[in-house]
Order: structure tokens, then sequence, then C-alpha cells
């Protein structure tokens, strides 16, 4: 027998880290994975530990470094981490970080920002992957399950029939969509924090202010904006499953729906997907 392919480490890392400016604290809770590959063929077909750097040891170094080296940019502590094992193990020929993130807001109390007081409500995840080898290293990050929908300026009309096609023609529908998408960076920006935020902002905006004829037109739309108002990503894939809302007809029961009332469904849904890059 061969052994084809191999990797391991540890995952989910939970970590969590208080950010203190005096009295206004800041809260960041990530969970992060750390994958290697390299010289390990003999730890799965000989018994042979002596190259095996233990996952409980990852787990150490994931939270211990975090003090002094995790701050506002996820995609630096999570390179530091890719460089730090490449580089204290020569067995390791390539190390892939990963994290998702829990995005702690501030509470607002009387109409002021508590200054230590958070909720954890929102779905959307942040997410990062940093690769590191001896070629050097390449970042993803992105933003998962983020629930958009707008109740108008969305239709679909115009697409191929057959016998087997019930769905109807419509100008005005409702678009929804739990969107996940991925930039990938060409260059280090100043600040992760500042460029992911203007790159979600500009991927929002046709969203809500262009019509959409359809999910496709507007996932174009969504990912070159996202390039241009961000200099240091070199592409963006996006993913847009349907979160369908189906017209209620009501007049079976002599009751007149004015596209008010809709069934929210999201199976099976439409999935949309694509990849968008620079001329």
């Amino acid at each position: 027998m061969k052994l084809l392919h191999q990797h391991y480490g540890k995952q989910r890392v939970r970590v969590m880290k208080i950010f203190r400016e005096g009295d206004i604290h800041t809260v960041r809770e990530l969970a992060i994975g750390v994958a290697f590959e390299g010289d390990f063929e003999t730890s799965y077909t000989a018994g042979d530990n002596s190259k095996i750097v233990a996952t409980d040891t990852v787990k150490n170094t994931v939270t211990a470094m975090a003090r002094d080296h995790l701050g506002p940019d996820t995609e630096r502590y999570l390179a530091f981490l890719g460089h730090h094992f490449l580089n204290k193990y020569e067995q390791i020929a390539k190390v892939t970080v990963t994290s998702t993130e829990r995005v702690w807001q501030r509470l607002v109390i009387a109409g002021q920002p508590h200054p230590h007081s958070f909720s954890a409500a929102q779905t959307a995840v942040p997410f990062v992957e940093v690769v590191v080898d001896s070629a050097g290293q390449t970042a993803h990050s992105g933003i998962d399950n983020l629930l958009v929908l707008k109740s108008t300026a969305s239709g679909f009309i115009d697409y191929p029939r057959c016998e087997f096609t019930t769905l109807p023609e419509t100008t005005d529908r409702i678009l929804a969509t739990s969107l996940k998408a991925t930039w990938k960076w060409s260059l280090e920006p100043d600040s992760y924090v500042a460029a992911n935020a203007t790159i979600l902002e500009a991927m929002l905006a046709p969203f809500a202010t262009e019509y959409s004829p359809s999910a496709q037109t507007t996932l174009f739309q969504m990912g070159s904006a996202a390039l241009l108002a961000c200099p240091e990503i070199g592409e963006i894939h996006i993913a847009m499953p349907n979160k369908h809302c189906l017209y209620v007809p009501l007049d079976k029961f002599g009751i007149e729906n004015n596209n008010e009332i809709f069934l929210p469904t999201d199976e099976p849904h439409g999935q949309i997907e694509a990849t968008i890059g620079r001329d």
C-alpha cells in the first residue's frame, strides 16, 4: 500500500483576547485551525513519532503567542503563526492557518456605547486563511453567512422555457441570499481591518442600489465594486445561494396579495457562484 497524501494539525483552537484602553475594552474571539504538510510519512507507515509536532503543542502555541502578536488584523497573526511553525520545524514544508471570528458588538445603553459590555447576535462570520511555505505566503479573507435581502428592485424574465418550466416571470421580486465572499490579497494593506470594511461596504452598495435582472448580474456588480474599492486584492469569489421568498396566492381565500405575503424557504435553493478578477 502507498500513502498518497497526508496532513494533520489542530482545529478550532478558541482564543479570546481583551484589548484594554483605560476603561474602554474591545473583545476579539477567534477559532483558529493549523494544518501541516511535510515529512511525516513514517508517522503513518512505520509508527515513527519522532517528527510529529504534538497537536497539543500547536494549541498552546496559538494561545500563548496571542498575547503579544494578536492585534486588530487577524491576517497578520495567522501569517505570524505560519512562519513560526515553518521556521521552527524543518520537517514542515507547508502551513495552512485558518480562522473564523465571533463578532462581539458593543451594547448601547441609554443611547451610549457601553465600555465593557457586548452582544454577539450577528450571524455573519469573518474568516481568514493564510498559507505559508518556502515560496512565501498567500492570504485570503472573507465573510460567510451574511444574510442580505432587498424587498424590491429585482426581477427575472426572458429565460428559456420548456414543458417543465413553471416559474412565472416577474419584474418585482424579493432577492435574498446568505452571501459568502472570499478575496485574495495581492498586496498587503496598511490595515486589514479598514480594507475588509471597505470591501464589504463596496459590495453591498450595488446590491442595495442597482436594479437586479438576475442574481448573476448582481453578483458580478458586487465583485467588481469590491475590486474597484480595494486595489490590494487581486480577485474575489462570491457564492450567493438563493433564499427564496415565494409569492403566496391568497386569491383562493378571497384575499388580494399585492406582493406583501411570501413563504420564506431555502430548500432547494439556487446556487450562484463566480470568481471576478482584474483585466
